[in-house]
């Protein structure tokens, strides 16, 4: 039943008129933005493995995977590429603002489930992705 809600969504998305995209262009180079889509899904693959493990009721290796991929310790990572690969010093300041937000919220999220406490760990998952949601609702890269 579910799959054909699913389908039929798309279906009917295809038959209406698709609305303007007035989330602003994040102007990065073609290098960058290739870089930051894949950064995007590693971070997708992250949030994967956070949940599994939060719901496997391994709260503190849940905390250690969103410091380690999504946290402060993920920035940097990418200082040694071509200045046209890297998206951050492309970013407007204020998408740039959201991802060390995004690093913040992960420190704070391993924090609290670096605790064990089972119900603080599931209540601070949406802050783990609320500036994910903020940046995609709010930029495009084409």
């Amino acid at each position: 039943m579910k799959a054909w809600l699913f389908l039929s969504s798309i279906v009917l998305a295809g038959a209406v008129p698709a609305a303007e995209d007035t989330r602003q262009l994040a102007p990065l180079s073609a290098e960058a933005a290739a870089t930051l889509r894949a950064d995007m899904r590693a971070n997708l693959l992250a949030i994967n493995g956070i949940l599994d493990l939060v719901a496997a009721g391994k709260l503190k290796e849940a905390g250690e995977l969103a410091e380690k991929e999504l946290g402060f310790a993920a920035m940097g990572k990418h200082r040694t590429l071509p200045f046209d690969a890297r998206p951050g010093p492309q970013m407007p300041p204020e998408m740039h603002r959201i991802g060390i937000e995004g690093h913040q919220a992960a420190n704070d999220f391993a924090r609290i489930a670096a605790t064990g406490d089972r119900e603080r760990t599931i209540a601070a998952l949406p802050s783990l992705t609320a500036p994910c949601v903020a940046c995609h609702y709010a930029y495009r890269l084409r």
